[in-house]
């Protein structure tokens, strides 16, 4: 009987002492992600007022995820691309997989990497599909809000488009509701 209270006892504290430190829970998040593209019309050290990079897309996205530990993330996402300089508007849905390299409380340093479908609204372009890899910062806020910071490479692969790939680099500010 006292082993048997023992061993009890020991999966009871064990078990107590983990959960204190899981940090397992769903999340919902947003983002809007702005792209800029080189301006072919700019020269060199000419005044002609041209800047050297020009918008080109704003991406815009929001998603519901679980958190396994303080290292990794999986979320579902949907959202919305326009891309000005092609008049192209895609809809990519997408799953993402977050590592975080460094965690501190609610603050951390991740990459993360994502796979999905991008629906086009329009007959222009044939459906294709989505890949984004990225880095980004997660900064603690009060309470259950927290602040997101990413640069992000996105690959839309269209059929029809020119080399089939609409490729961008972007910055994007969001948010993470745990």
């Amino acid at each position: 009987m006292k082993k048997l209270l023992l061993i009890y006892l020991l999966i009871i504290t064990t078990g107590s002492f983990y959960a204190q430190n899981m940090s397992k829970r769903a999340f919902l998040t947003g983002d809007f992600n702005f792209t800029f593209g080189i301006n072919e019309n700019y020269t060199l050290f000419n005044d002609d007022d041209e800047s050297f990079l020009k918008f080109s897309a704003v991406m815009f996205r929001v998603g519901a995820g679980y958190q396994f530990n303080s290292k990794w993330l999986a979320s579902f996402n949907v959202g919305y691309d326009h891309h000005t300089r092609y008049s192209i508007n895609a809809i990519p849905t997408y799953g993402t997989l977050r590592y975080n390299i460094a965690v501190d409380d609610f603050d951390a340093f991740f990459a993360e990497a994502s796979y999905g479908k991008m629906w086009r609204p329009s007959s222009k372009y044939e459906n294709g599909d989505y890949y984004k890899l990225g880095l980004g910062v997660q900064m603690g806020g009060s309470g259950r809000w927290h602040t997101l910071l990413k640069l992000d490479f996105h690959r839309k692969k269209i059929i029809g488009f020119k080399n089939n790939t609409l490729d961008s680099v972007s910055l994007g500010i969001g948010f993470i509701f745990l």
